[in-house]
């Protein structure tokens, strides 16, 4: 009997192994080939879910961004709006190794986009559904009136997505000066300052 593949299995493999390249040895480093060596298979049977490097490194890091939605998508809110959206930032930052993977990864990925306009595509939507999250956190909190009078929520909202960009950027960069202690606080720190 035929052995049965479950080829979306496969599929977050080969993005997996991808993603242990751009960790180990960096983005410039991932080709087919390279990635077809780390999984342990075939550049022939590679090609048979990924006809282009290209389609290899979109779906990659398509799987972050996957990944970090389906974790936010199974959050429960609770009766304490500001521990809520507190728990929801945490999703995005580095505070384990399965987060601090997506972090390495994405911001990888994020320079490969520059010159790279499928990732751009890609990159620019999960940046919009980054910012709508941040938007709807604000206004979840000016709907329950715990933010102070007369903030502008737009401002808010762009100014804690650059915060939590910031802090996700300077901890993976330099995670001596701002530790993953320092990723949680300084969020609290910030979010407490908006409240009556």
């Amino acid at each position: 009997m035929p052995k049965i593949v479950n080829h979306e299995e496969r599929r977050q493999q080969l993005a997996e192994a991808a993603w242990r390249i751009i960790r180990r040895e960096g983005m410039e480093a991932v080709s087919v080939r390279s990635v077809a060596s780390e999984a342990d298979m075939s550049l022939g049977s590679l090609r048979h879910y990924f006809a282009t490097q290209s389609e290899l490194l979109a779906f990659s890091m398509k799987m972050v961004s996957d990944r970090v939605n389906a974790r936010m998508e199974a959050m429960e809110f609770t009766d304490h709006p500001l521990q809520d959206i507190e728990r929801f930032i945490r999703e995005l930052m580095p505070l384990d190794e399965e987060r601090s993977v997506e972090a390495e990864v994405w911001l990888a990925f994020s320079v490969k986009a520059v010159t790279d306009p499928e990732l751009q595509v890609l990159k620019q939507e999960v940046h919009n559904a980054m910012y709508d999250g941040f938007s709807q956190a604000i206004e979840y909190l000016a709907a329950r009136g715990l933010l102070k009078e007369g903030l502008d929520l737009r401002a808010e909202a762009m100014a804690l997505h650059a915060l939590v960009d910031g802090l996700v950027l300077h901890h993976i960069s330099q995670p001596e000066q701002v530790t993953q202690r320092d990723l949680s606080t300084l969020v609290t720190y910030h979010l407490r300052g908006l409240l009556q």
